[in-house]
């Protein structure tokens, strides 16, 4: 399907959206790609169905029918059930913005229900291939001293702070820590803070001591090649590289390097309450996920430990 022309109203809202979602909801780069894509899709697939381009009153009369025939078409073009939900749900934050800006409200989008998808468990790495990974950043032997050092402090912060990769690379070098803590203004806007471990500090001063380019108090902390912002990614593919150098599993992410945060964590004894504050959770069941990934991780090591698991060693 090509990209719509939109014009007009709907051209001003539908950006207006785009902006919403990354600098009020602060949504990731790759969240707000697939959201682009998917809301383009829609109204590609609306001036098709109406034989026309689309305004905001077109939009105003969709009918249940309109959104499930485009659903239809998304699932025999091959969408899993996954990304139908995703697609749903893009549809829905575009237009609950409509919405929230008086422009205009959609009774039948609130009867779409998409299919509940099983909860998948996060998948941390292990603390061995934690430091693994951290060591092989360092020791990098085809990077430059100062990109080493850069890539370390951010891996560090994931690591040894939990952030997520878009907090992490939105700081500016006024945001760095000076003292033990970090304050964060993460997923939806919300304030928290988050202690800073003395190996974050030295890994975050290294980097500043061997980075080539001056920084104001509004620059960016995390700088690309040519003195931009860096970008996710750049963090992601070079993740990438580094995992399939030292065979690990294709779940190893910037974002499995939070999971690892808190899943070490609650494995060393801290309490759930506190996970949740440090990472951010709006709700205290989303951390829960943690708990029941450690039960999992411990009945596997007692099916093969116990004597009397009928495991074969």
């Amino acid at each position: 399907m090509s990209k719509p022309s939109k014009s007009g109203t709907l051209d001003a809202a539908y950006h207006h959206w785009l902006d919403w979602l990354q600098h009020e909801k602060k949504v990731s780069s790759h969240t707000s790609e697939a959201y682009d894509r998917d809301v383009t899709e829609f109204l590609s697939f609306l001036s098709g169905h109406f034989g026309k381009e689309i305004t905001l009153d077109d939009l105003g009369v969709l009918k249940a029918a309109d959104f499930r025939a485009f659903l239809a078409v998304r699932k025999r073009d091959g969408l899993s059930a996954t990304s139908l939900a995703r697609t749903l749900s893009s549809i829905k934050s575009f237009f609950k913005k409509l919405e929230k800006d008086k422009i205009l409200h959609v009774p039948a989008l609130s009867t779409l229900r998409a299919h509940k998808q099983p909860q998948r468990l996060p998948r941390p790495l292990t603390e061995g291939d934690s430091k693994k990974l951290l060591a092989a950043v360092k020791n990098d032997p085809d990077a430059e001293d100062w990109i080493k050092a850069r890539d370390l402090a951010v891996f560090t912060l994931l690591y040894g702070a939990g952030l997520r990769i878009n907090e992490a690379l939105s700081l500016n070098f006024k945001d760095q820590p000076t003292g033990d803590t970090l304050t964060l203004i993460g997923k939806g806007n919300k304030e928290r803070l988050v202690p800073i471990l003395p190996v974050i500090k030295t890994a975050l001063n290294d980097y500043l001591q061997k980075c080539p380019f001056p920084f104001e108090e509004k620059d960016p902390l995390f700088r690309g090649k040519k003195g931009q912002r860096l970008g996710a990614r750049q963090i992601q593919s070079r993740l990438m590289d580094l995992r399939r150098q030292l065979g690990l599993p294709e779940t190893a992410t910037p974002h499995a390097l939070r999971h690892s945060f808190a899943t070490h964590l609650l494995g060393a004894g801290g309490d759930l309450r506190t996970i949740q504050e440090l990472l951010g959770h709006a709700s205290l069941s989303t951390t829960q996920r943690y708990t029941d990934l450690d039960t999992a991780q411990l009945l596997e090591t007692y099916r093969k430990a116990h004597p009397k698991s009928g495991h074969q060693s």
